[in-house]
């Protein structure tokens, strides 16, 4: 009995060491791209570094930031987007799911057509819709000419509507994959759910507000988080289309960080701009799992 106890500890170490030899290649690789990098860059966040030299100096940078009004509009800019883009994205992105997920002709193309803007580069949208912004040869400004004989609209150099072109832009290029989540959630419900609600005489918006809105909300919860992560790493649509102008007005906090690090080389200011960000999106992440499991828990 000894022996074969002795020999069923082994196996399970051994299936143990190779769980460990598998997983160690992709913990490795997490390590050196991501864990070290954030550990530098809180270390760099109390300095002056420059490229030159490394100055210890406290919680200066921290200081400074929150005294930076560049700063601080970049923090709002980011929430601004944030509030233009989570929740019109999400909505359209639903809607487009629960369409798509009946039996209509050409579904399978549609789906298609609506996911493609997010697989394409960041680089080729924003230079497509540069076109489309373009205030005398845009095809936006063309067409509210020809249907209601408006002027040009100033997409991107006026301070109002620059930032709302940009999430416009993001919302066409995000939808798809939003809605491909909420697809595969719709696909989950089970059927005998609305047919025992059609029989029950529950129709309409009845049935879309008792069935399947709570049985989405693992996947709502899901599709939020990531469009909070997202809209606050905002950056090629800023940098590409308006370079955070015109006056600031579109300049993020990813944008400010890209901007003190590689044209001014304050990377010990450029870090601790990136810590913070790291502890906004961190925060905003443990918020929505607090929630968001506190629904999960409401259902089951």
């Amino acid at each position: 009995m000894t022996v074969k106890k002795e020999r069923v500890k082994l196996g399970k170490l051994e299936r143990q060491n190779i769980g460990y030899l598998l997983i160690a290649p992709g913990f490795i690789i997490y390590a050196l791209f991501v864990l070290i990098p954030i550990g530098w860059s809180i270390i760099m966040s109390f300095t002056d570094y420059d490229l030159k030299t490394a100055n210890f100096i406290g919680i200066s940078n921290y200081i400074n930031m929150f005294k930076d009004p560049v700063f601080l509009r970049s923090l709002f800019n980011t929430l601004y987007y944030s509030v233009l883009t989570i929740i019109p994205t999400m909505v359209l992105a639903l809607c487009l799911a629960m369409l798509l997920n009946r039996k209509v002709f050409g579904r399978g193309a549609f789906r298609t057509l609506f996911y493609m803007p997010n697989i394409f580069s960041m680089v080729a949208v924003a230079m497509a819709w540069l076109y489309l912004y373009d205030t005398n040869a845009g095809i936006l400004n063309k067409l509210l000419k020809q249907l209601f004989n408006a002027g040009p609209v100033q997409w991107v150099s006026s301070t109002s509507m620059a930032m709302i072109s940009i999430a416009i832009m993001s919302i066409w290029n995000g939808v798809g994959y939003d809605m491909v989540l909420f697809l595969s959630g719709l696909q989950n419900i089970p059927d005998y759910l609305y047919e025992a609600a059609a029989i029950d005489g529950v129709t309409g918006w009845k049935r879309f507000r008792y069935i399947t809105l709570p049985m989405l909300a693992p996947t709502t919860f899901f599709v939020f988080v990531m469009a909070c992560i997202r809209s606050f790493q905002v950056f090629g649509q800023v940098l590409i289309v308006t370079a955070g102008g015109p006056m600031n007005s579109t300049t993020t906090i990813a944008h400010q960080v890209y901007r003190n690090g590689f044209e001014y080389y304050k990377m010990g200011y450029a870090s601790a701009e990136a810590v913070v960000l790291m502890l906004i999106i961190f925060i905003i992440t443990l918020v929505n799992m607090r929630y968001g499991r506190g629904g999960d828990n409401d259902l089951g």
